[in-house]
């Protein structure tokens, strides 16, 4: 039994979850069979493809209650299988996602640490000056919203956590950190162990 897939996930009034029995791609064969989760909250709408063999049951908050809460319970057609108890879990955290990412959103933050690092927006794209020749453009993906408060710091938001973190590694692969100056693009939290160089 999946732990995660057996746990419901409960929303509010704000988020209208639907699943439409319609092809969740048309243009690929992947997807012909699966059917469509459609997530619509304030910041936006999300869709996910479901499985034929994952079922969902919409449950209606109890009559009474000061803040109803609605339930969408998955489960799977045979247990047993090793395939339909992974999707089953999976099924549920990437509903989950598109709750959270249409609520709340995701967010990622990338720091320049190095002299001279520094990032601007223009004309719509990202520029990043990192102490090459010439400064990297980067288009910013639909759907994303890229704000430079100080020009150190690089704020990425959107209803996608895969688009948000995706963006955020790309910026970061211009350049990684290095353990010796301890210099370089950083997400979040992250640190590295600083090296020593080697002693003449």
């Amino acid at each position: 039994m999946s732990h995660i897939g057996s746990l419901p996930i409960k929303y509010t009034s704000e988020v209208k979850i639907e699943h439409l029995q319609k092809s969740f791609s048309t243009t690929d064969s992947r997807f012909f069979e699966n059917t469509t989760l459609k997530v619509t909250g304030p910041l936006g709408e999300r869709t996910m493809a479901i499985e034929p063999y994952v079922k969902l049951e919409f449950v209606e908050p109890k009559a009474g209650v000061k803040t109803p809460e609605y339930e969408l319970h998955f489960s799977v057609e045979d247990k047993e299988l090793k395939k339909q108890r992974q999707m089953w879990g999976t099924t549920r955290a990437l509903a989950n996602n598109c709750v959270i990412g249409v609520t709340e959103g995701f967010n990622a933050t990338l720091r320049f640490v190095g002299v001279g690092y520094r990032a601007a927006i223009e004309q719509g794209v990202l520029v990043l000056r990192l102490g090459y020749a010439n400064p990297v453009n980067v288009e910013i993906p639909k759907g994303l919203s890229v704000v430079v408060p100080v020009p150190t710091r690089v704020l990425i938001s959107g209803t996608d956590i895969q688009q948000v973190k995706l963006f955020a590694a790309k910026i970061r692969a211009w350049k990684k950190p290095e353990p010796y100056n301890q210099k370089g693009i950083f997400i979040n939290d992250e640190t590295i162990r600083k090296k020593e160089g080697k002693k003449k």
